[in-house]
């Protein structure tokens, strides 16, 4: 299927998927042969209106059944069940969450237990971690040693809070990971031409990043406003907290710029629908 997305450059890092569900996928993922993995897109689900049509928030006024029916519809194409999906409790904070086999079908079809949550790690086969968006950066983190995956969600407070680092130090704790074999990508969100951010952002990422890198990671314009880079801070993120070069996937597709086809706050405001990542470890 031909979406007739823009990327912002010509590195197709994505693969589009699917046939009357369509989705993307990283090939760096994929390859590794231990995940199933996607990115929804607004097409192929059952909402209507402001929703249309594969909207996947039970929490933005969009009918139940339908969110529900999204759900089946999209973990089918990716090949996984909803009772085996957990689904974060996202409040832009830096917690991630260990996820094991008693919160299978949290937040899906059985009600969540924990709140403020924004990132999953597990080691359980089969259980498919899901994360939402709609500009915000979705990290995706896969070790193919250690059999184990890690989904965080990070806008700006989060990056600056580096839940990316954070995520792979639980990784680490959890399962024993090795940095330096974990598979890492950075999936679709607003692009830096595209994100607008005032000095007081800025101000907190002059802290936390060298100043060697701030003019990657942001560039001021008049009026006092900023425009800023989360994909390059969090490609920084990962370097510094020793995942390989080669084992990195930076997206190259903008929410914002494809918002006909990928939900956008900053393009749509609050009535739209939201996407989600999904990553779960194949099962033996």
């Amino acid at each position: 299927m031909e979406l007739g997305l823009k990327y912002k450059d010509n590195r197709h890092i994505f693969d589009e998927c699917g046939e009357t569900v369509p989705y993307l996928e990283f090939s760096l993922l994929r390859d590794s042969g231990i995940v199933n993995h996607g990115f929804s897109t607004r097409l192929g689900g059952v909402s209507e209106g402001c929703f249309s049509s594969m909207n996947l928030s039970f929490d933005r006024g969009d009918r139940p059944e339908a969110v529900q029916e999204n759900f089946r519809r999209i973990g089918k194409a990716i090949g996984v069940e909803c009772g085996d999906m957990v689904l974060s409790q996202q409040t832009h904070t830096t917690n991630v969450r260990l996820v094991t086999e008693e919160d299978r079908g949290k937040g899906i079809v059985r009600e969540r237990d924990y709140t403020d949550v924004d990132g999953l790690i597990t080691d359980v086969p089969g259980i498919c971690l899901v994360t939402t968006y709609a500009d915000c950066v979705p990290l995706y983190f896969a070790d193919p040693v250690k059999k184990a995956i890690g989904l965080s969600h990070s806008g700006w407070r989060g990056t600056v809070g580096r839940i990316c680092q954070k995520t792979i130090e639980k990784m680490q704790q959890y399962f024993g990971s090795d940095p330096s074999d974990i598979l890492a990508a950075i999936g679709p969100s607003v692009c830096m031409d595209c994100y607008e951010v005032s000095e007081d952002v800025i101000l907190r990422f002059q802290k936390v990043f060298d100043k060697q890198d701030w003019g990657d990671l942001f560039y001021e314009k008049p009026g006092g406003k900023y425009q800023l880079n989360l994909w390059k801070a969090n490609e920084i993120i990962f370097r510094e907290a020793g995942i390989l070069p080669e084992h990195m996937a930076v997206t190259n597709l903008c929410t914002h710029c494809n918002s006909s086809i990928l939900y956008s706050h900053r393009a749509q405001g609050e009535r739209r629908g939201n996407l989600c990542a999904f990553l779960a470890l194949k099962k033996d």
